[in-house]
């Protein structure tokens, strides 16, 4: 029996790396209601600072003088302490929640609207669909995380002044290092929810509920903040990415420090690198019928 050779034709001009243009899935993405709701709680939440502190008579007012100084404490100082604050008070969840939005939703959605067997059939390769959605979903991730201290500066700046970055710990950064400091941190802050982006991710790959995905990613998340506080770990903490969540801080000292922020980059880095591999290895394999 001879072997027949079978090769697949394809249409003239068709190219593979072609099939959904990044630019086409960010516009889908851009669309999309809950990325213009996430947009502006980001964007308010800075102004909601603001007259909280008019409120309540600013972080030295009634209530302070706990004998304990944190950023909090200085927010008013400046409008680099306003941003820091706003990143400082936001870290832990708020901005994890976008991370966990964007990537969770992204092919969770399109199976839950029954789309995402058409989008296969344009035909647009599995790796090339979820290679876009990834790149989309963890831009817009880093635009957010981008656009909470940026509006904050901004605000800070109007109702605090500009000046230098005044430290809990004593000591003051000079005006003109704060915004690349302030950058690091961001950049740190993006780093290390990579490992929550590619849980989001792998599940939204796996269920065809949107909030399962995003809800799954954020509710594991939280229950490594909650492992990181059990202190009975002891060293087995330093593999949990929580654990070094506000590494950042090294950041914003008269001497950089490094070492917090690159232990914390590399095991997030590394979980998230698991992950990502897992959602492109099952989505892969995966029937879909949605």
């Amino acid at each position: 029996m001879s072997t027949v050779e079978v090769s697949r034709e394809v249409a003239p001009g068709y190219r593979a790396g072609r099939t959904l243009p990044l630019r086409v899935e960010a516009l889908r993405q851009w669309r999309r209601r809950r990325t213009l709701v996430m947009g502006g709680v980001l964007a308010a939440l800075p102004f909601i600072m603001i007259i909280a502190f008019a409120v309540g008579g600013g972080p030295d007012g009634p209530g302070g003088g706990n004998g304990r100084i944190t950023l909090i404490d200085t927010a008013t100082a400046s409008g680099a302490n306003f941003a820091a604050t706003c990143l400082f008070v936001s870290a832990g969840f708020l901005l994890v929640v976008p991370v966990a939005l964007f990537c969770g939703d992204t092919v969770a959605s399109e199976a839950s609207w029954a789309s995402l067997r058409y989008l296969l059939a344009s035909p647009v390769p599995r790796a090339r669909l979820l290679w876009s959605k990834l790149v989309v979903a963890l831009g817009f991730s880093l635009a957010a995380m981008v656009l909470l201290p940026v509006v904050a500066l901004a605000a800070g700046t109007a109702a605090y002044g500009w000046g230098p970055l005044k430290l809990p710990t004593g000591g003051s950064l000079a005006a003109g290092d704060t915004v690349p400091r302030l950058a690091l941190v961001v950049a740190f802050i993006f780093v290390s929810q990579l490992v929550t982006a590619g849980l989001a991710f792998w599940l939204s790959t796996r269920t065809d509920a949107p909030l399962g995905a995003v809800g799954g990613a954020v509710g594991l998340t939280i229950v490594g903040n909650v492992l990181d506080a059990v202190t009975a770990l002891g060293s087995w903490r330093d593999f949990l990415p929580a654990h070094w969540q506000f590494a950042w801080a090294d950041a914003l000292q008269p001497q950089l420090e490094w070492g917090g922020m690159v232990k914390g980059a590399a095991v997030s880095v590394s979980y998230a690198l698991v992950l990502f591999a897992l959602a492109f290895r099952g989505f892969s394999r995966k029937d879909i019928t949605s």
